[in-house]
């Protein structure tokens, strides 16, 4: 009898490959008979430890699989890996063994959160499965992380919820509530342009309509970019131009970039949206202050206080505000030359303003009896303007401080 040796060799090479795929879907459904049959039986019973061990004995299966030509872009091989790792980190949560997270490596999470990702558009069969455990992860992490953010650890908690938008992502969802949660906690512990990332992400998609723009750009500024700031909320403006809350943000962002100019036009406009808003007049009226527009401060102002005639950062910033403009005027006076026709008008100027500064800064005092600098203020104004009793009035209740 012949025999064909070539065909033999090519026997024999079938059977090899044929018995090497076999052997890596056999370590592919021994992960998935560990995991489910043993580990989530166990984890039923309550047996931790029964369960940590069956949980490793699975990982161990599915790194194999995992690992290999074969199996590596299977579905159900992606599927169980992100079931698998991702439960290091609920059974050492819930047992209170952090040892044992990290048998699954630091970044078990984010190996999890990429299997499913890779996983869930290979098809329709273990689609299913892929979308329900990245949910059943992403309350599991929002459960967590409100636990730790209870405990009032936000780096860990901002962490957790940063997973939860990864699993999310991994099932083609935006977590927004989940990004918001991060940057919250980001803000907590001072991670500023952490924050202010997440925030612009949603800012974006509009969440919360204009709030995460203004959320955004206050980061930003926290974190020292003001130019990011302001571009976040020009991006806002396209579509809200005439938003007061986008407008005052813009305030103050030319405020903490020295652009006091910009801070009165986009303040000018915002007043225009709202005119009867009695902190838009007042913020106006300070940045005209710095502007070295007296008269426009103190239009400013008293619009404020007509508005809400017991605004007390109104008076006291008027009153103030007069007793600065006319003792520049007066000093101003004083370094004309003898004989300049300019000096009676200018020293004439300047007691009409003190005398104007009286009203707000008595209308505060009556709020704050006891602001013993403001008393003295009061006095020295009484005196200059030859009002004798008063002065010494006020006088008195100072020195009783």
């Amino acid at each position: 009898m012949k025999i064909s040796f070539k065909g033999s060799i090519l026997a024999v090479g079938v059977l090899t490959l044929t018995s090497v795929a076999f052997g890596q879907k056999k370590n592919e459904t021994s992960a998935a008979v560990v995991y489910k049959q043993q580990f989530q039986m166990n984890m039923m019973k309550g047996k931790v430890d029964a369960a940590k061990k069956s949980l490793i004995e699975a990982k161990g299966f599915i790194d194999l699989a995992a690992a290999h030509e074969d199996t590596k872009n299977s579905q159900k091989t992606l599927w169980l890996k992100g079931e698998i790792y991702a439960a290091f980190l609920s059974l050492g949560m819930s047992s209170q063994d952090t040892s044992f997270i990290k048998l699954a490596g630091e970044d078990a999470m984010d190996v999890s959160a990429a299997a499913f990702k890779q996983g869930y558009p290979l098809g329709k069969k273990y689609k299913g499965e892929i979308r329900d455990g990245a949910n059943q992860k992403v309350i599991m992490l929002n459960g967590f992380a409100g636990m730790l953010y209870k405990a009032e650890q936000y780096a860990e908690a901002a962490e957790l919820y940063l997973y939860q938008v990864k699993f999310s992502d991994a099932i083609e969802v935006l977590d927004s509530s989940a990004i918001y949660n991060a940057s919250l906690c980001f803000e907590k512990v001072d991670e500023f342009a952490k924050a202010a990332e997440g925030y612009e992400k949603l800012a974006k998609v509009g969440y919360r309509g204009t709030t995460s723009a203004i959320l955004a750009s206050s980061a930003y500024r926290r974190a020292g970019n003001l130019d990011k700031a302001r571009e976040v909320i020009n991006e806002a403006r396209k579509d809200n131009p005439s938003d007061k809350e986008l407008l005052l943000e813009l305030v103050n962002t030319s405020i903490d970039a020295g652009d006091a100019a910009g801070a009165e036009k986009a303040l000018a406009d915002a007043i225009a949206t709202d005119p009867e808003n009695k902190q838009l007049h007042y913020t106006i009226g300070t940045i005209y202050i710095d502007l070295k527009e007296n008269k426009k401060a103190e239009t400013a102002l008293n619009k404020a206080l007509e508005i809400d005639p017991n605004y007390v950062n109104a008076q006291y910033q008027l009153g103030a505000h007069l007793v600065t403009w006319a003792g520049d005027l007066n000093t101003a006076a004083k370094k004309l030359k003898f004989g300049d026709a300019q000096y009676d008008v200018m020293i004439a100027e300047s007691q009409d303003i003190y005398k104007r500064a009286v009203t707000p800064l008595e209308n505060y005092i009556t709020g704050a009896p006891k602001d013993k600098a403001v008393l003295n203020i009061l006095f020295q104004l009484h005196r200059n303007l030859g009002n004798t009793e008063k002065a010494l009035d006020y006088k008195k209740r100072a020195e009783a401080l």
